[in-house]
């Protein structure tokens, strides 16, 4: 059971960097937290999942989480 949620989680990380990239993308003057916080709802990340997006897209490990 416990793999399974390793690759749940896996899978909606990777869904949600998809996601985030296409509207960066399509979207530019959005403002990235908005996007990230979204992207958590959206794809059901966990805490460490969300503090990753913030290091990867805002560039940032301090800033303001998910």
């Amino acid at each position: 059971m416990g793999s399974d949620n390793v690759a749940t989680a896996s899978t909606n990380l990777q869904k949600a960097v998809q996601w985030i990239s296409e509207v960066v993308l399509d979207h530019p003057e959005k403002k990235r937290e908005k996007i990230l916080s979204d992207a958590q709802v959206r794809f059901d990340l966990t805490p460490a999942e969300c503090d990753f997006l913030v290091e990867k897209f805002s560039g940032t490990a301090d800033g303001d989480s998910c």
